[in-house]
């Protein structure tokens, strides 16, 4: 009998070790993601980008969301979307070319919390 309470004492600390072991993992990335200040830019398909993409890229810029899109981004500055302001916003790859973590296919979800839930055409 006294081989039970031996068993479930030994068991107890490997519980806390993987908790402990959790909670630094996760302190590490929480800071890591401070450091970095990710965020996420797409781009919906256009002609000149028929199928989208979608990036992470580091060091955003505070005022920058962390979703972000040419579209998003014309609604914030100028309250409706044209083809020049588009055209402007694109324009913000080049400062972010060098910046780039992981290029993905193009997100729809990202492209919609950049624009608040909105569609704009093509």
């Amino acid at each position: 009998m006294s081989e039970i309470p031996v068993e479930q004492n030994e068991s107890r600390p490997l519980s806390r070790r993987r908790l402990y072991i959790f909670l630094g993992i996760l302190t590490l990335l929480i800071l890591a993601f401070i450091f970095i200040r990710p965020g996420v830019f797409t781009i919906q398909p256009i002609g000149a980008i028929p199928d989208g993409i979608t990036f992470v890229y580091h060091s955003r810029n505070p005022e920058m969301p962390f979703f972000s899109s040419p579209d998003g981004l014309c609604l914030e500055f100028q309250g409706s979307v044209s083809l020049l302001c588009r055209a402007g916003a694109l324009s913000a790859l080049d400062e972010l070319s060098d910046r780039i973590l992981l290029r993905l296919p193009y997100s729809h979800f990202a492209y919609l919390q950049s624009t608040g839930g909105l569609e704009f055409d093509n």
